[in-house]
């Protein structure tokens, strides 16, 4: 019986490579010759743009890399804590904007 042939593994790639793909994607002058440059699918490298531009990846931010992960953290922090002071702001209009009753 003939040996059957083993299949391919896919390779993994870790967050820091695709940030650094997309990076040289952005900064090329196409994402295919940004591909042959890193030795990867151009349509996998289109897949990550895809990605990186829906909600999607910023939930995982398990994978990004850990300045990037503090940095979203602390981006999201400031942007409860100004949508904090927006309501409160808006109440207080409220409350001013009312015409003592005489």
């Amino acid at each position: 019986m003939k040996d059957s042939p083993q299949p391919v593994k896919r390779r993994r790639y870790d967050a820091a490579f695709r940030a650094q793909a997309l990076r040289l994607a952005s900064e090329s002058r196409s994402t295919q010759a940004a591909a042959r440059a890193l030795n990867i699918s151009p349509k996998l490298l289109y897949k990550w743009q895809k990605e990186a531009l829906t909600p999607v990846a910023a939930a995982r931010g398990a994978e990004l890399d850990p300045v990037t992960a503090a940095e979203l953290r602390q981006l999201r922090a400031l942007a409860r804590r100004q949508a904090q002071e927006l309501d409160i702001l808006k109440k207080a209009i409220a409350i001013f904007s009312k015409t003592p009753d005489p």
